[in-house]
């Protein structure tokens, strides 16, 4: 019965994507004014990070998600750093942030030397759970004479607090924006695979004081490689600007630097893909709400749960989500649809269980647990044929 459920679920798939060839995770789609702005790229000669393209696309960025200011840069990673070294994060210490994310995440509070603090996610949004978060700071922090929220055991300022919206669906950002204002604490939003997810009908990354986008290949509209910083606070974007361009003072003609500096600026090649990318960015989110509507009502038809964004949220389902019954399940459903040429993927190894981690501060981890022991990913790119 188990084996002729992979085969109704690997024919569903092919019939939404009408191919029995290989599906990937995610691909990218360029059916738009990708090759017209790159031509214009080469033929202006600025092909790096200095042209016209790079500021429509942090325009188009800032008007289509409501932050006052975007900043474009190499990649999400890159992004991510910058925008943690200038809301405080440094040396000894620590950001608060989930298990289950990808590893860009931790490395770039590695970057600043800090470390960070795992505390559990949240079993309908994937997202960091205020709950866990409260737990960990009525029980291990207090707020000292200098107003800032230090971790007591380890004697450690808590720098900033990093949410991730796990493949799309927006985290509680309301219950988590409350709690960091009430500790002290920076609220940076990692939306790397957000861009087209609002809570409440903001934006994802314009509730903190900072957060990041990624437009890497896989991610719902891509550069090749890219990240944005978004924030609101000029000074704090003037800072972003400056620093990954090298920190080089504007002079005609001399080279003068005024501070270490971050060659991070994304170039105008790839700027040109994204803002081609987003003229296409509403019939994308259109076509994948289309797709996760598919899935949902395939699971519920065939006893198995798909993932659905919460409410009062809405979600670019940048992947869909299968939730199994158990961790041999899941290697059940991974084996069986990526030998029928379904990619399908779990999620990633929880940071904590990673070795490069070990020196963390790690709380109850049962929901981060228990979810990679049932998540599938599944097939969700862009279906141009729909």
């Amino acid at each position: 019965m188990a084996s002729l459920m992979y085969k109704v679920f690997v024919k569903f798939v092919q019939d939404i994507y009408g191919t029995n060839e290989p599906i990937p995770l995610h691909a990218p789609i360029f059916e738009g004014n990708e090759k017209k702005y790159l031509l214009e790229t080469i033929d202006s000669t600025f092909v790096s990070s200095v042209g016209g393209f790079v500021n429509r696309f942090e325009e188009s960025v800032a008007e289509y998600t409501g932050a006052k200011f975007a900043i474009a840069t190499v990649n999400g990673t890159s992004a991510l750093h910058i925008a943690l070294k200038i809301i405080g994060v440094e040396a000894d210490t620590e950001v608060i942030t989930q298990s289950l994310t990808f590893v860009a995440s931790c490395n770039a509070i590695r970057y600043c030397q800090a470390t960070p603090v795992f505390v559990d996610v949240d079993r309908n949004t994937l997202g960091l759970s205020h709950e866990s978060l409260q737990e960990f700071l009525m029980t291990n922090t207090e707020i000292r004479d200098d107003g800032n929220c230090w971790n007591k055991k380890t004697n450690r300022r808590i720098a900033a607090c990093l949410p991730m919206h796990t493949y799309g669906f927006p985290a509680d950002l309301d219950q988590l924006n409350q709690l960091c204002k009430h500790y002290n604490i920076p609220l940076v939003e990692d939306a790397a695979e957000s861009l087209g997810s609002f809570y409440k009908g903001q934006h994802t990354g314009t509730i903190g004081k900072m957060a990041i986008l990624s437009f890497n290949g896989n991610k719902i509209i891509t550069t090749g490689g890219g990240g944005m910083i978004l924030t609101d606070d000029i000074e704090m974007a003037k800072l972003a600007k400056h620093i990954t361009t090298t920190a080089k003072v504007a002079h005609q003609w001399d080279f003068v630097h005024d501070e270490i500096g971050y060659n991070y600026r994304l170039p105008n090649l790839n700027a040109a893909l994204g803002v081609a990318q987003m003229e296409s960015l509403p019939v994308y989110l259109k076509q994948k709400r289309t797709i996760a509507e598919q899935y949902q009502q395939w699971g519920e038809d065939h006893g198995l749960q798909f993932l659905k964004e919460p409410e009062n949220t809405h979600s670019n389902y940048w992947l869909n989500i299968l939730l199994t019954n158990s961790r041999e399940e899941r290697d059940q459903w991974l084996s069986k649809t990526n030998e029928m040429g379904i990619m399908t993927r779990p999620a990633w190894t929880p940071m904590h269980q990673l070795p490069i981690n070990q020196d963390c501060v790690i709380t109850d981890l049962c929901q981060t647990e228990w979810l990679f022991d049932r998540l599938i990913n599944v097939p969700s790119s862009v279906n141009i044929k729909q």
